[in-house]
């Protein structure tokens, strides 16, 4: 029997428990004049940037950020199409990162019960040394999953002698012009949402983080 070209996919998935949770809050104010709303955010969001650099110090958070106030009016309408007068309005966005998710819950509840504070979203992740190691670990077993497709195939045919050609992630292995690629398989974190603005408790219950990998291989087999 003449070489046989043989084209396999290889795919693995790995579920790995959450690390770090980043909870999203934004602080909201309004009100008729600029100024007092200006100064509304600053007062609202002050503790809250207190707080979370004061954790960050004694090492119970393991990051957090703001960005800076926005501000803008405009002017509404009401039921009967009357435009009212004119409102202005400012908001900063916050978020932390947290390690212990107890902490994280203790604190969420004491801030959703704030005036003026919105919690928008808890996205799970894990660190970066966890999420490379993973990644190359699943990489690696979806390669080998590829490796066992084309010895079986190979196999059947009663060939036992297979050499690698080619091995790239989905998509990008070469082939002729006009066979179409299929859409790269990405590896990908589940995330949680939640909104606490008007529970007395927040509870948390994070799904594991889930990487794929997909990968596609030639061979030759003789």
């Amino acid at each position: 029997m003449t070489d046989v070209t043989i084209t396999v996919r290889g795919e693995h998935e790995a579920r790995v428990a959450p690390e770090e949770a980043v909870a999203h809050l934004t602080v909201r104010a309004e009100g008729p004049e600029r100024g007092p709303v200006v100064e509304q955010i600053a007062a609202l969001a002050a503790p809250l940037r207190e707080d979370l650099a004061a954790r960050k110090d004694a090492g119970a958070l393991v990051d957090w950020s703001s960005q800076r106030v926005s501000v803008w009016a405009n002017r509404p309408w009401n039921n009967e199409g009357k435009q009212l007068a004119l409102v202005h309005y400012a908001s900063v966005e916050i978020t932390a990162t947290f390690s212990d998710f107890a902490v994280m819950s203790w604190w969420l509840t004491d801030v959703a019960e704030r005036d003026g504070v919105q919690v928008d979203t808890v996205t799970w992740r894990l660190t970066p040394a966890t999420s490379k190691a993973t990644e190359s670990e699943v990489a690696a077993q979806a390669v080998g999953v590829a490796v066992d497709r084309a010895t079986a195939y190979a196999a059947a045919l009663g060939l036992a002698n297979l050499t690698p050609l080619e091995i790239a992630d989905v998509g990008l292995l070469s082939r002729s012009s006009d066979s179409p690629a299929p859409a790269p398989k990405m590896m990908r974190a589940m995330a949680m949402s939640m909104d606490a603005g008007s529970a007395p408790a927040v509870e948390l219950q994070p799904e594991d983080i889930v990487v794929t990998a997909a990968v596609e291989a030639r061979f030759v087999a003789r």
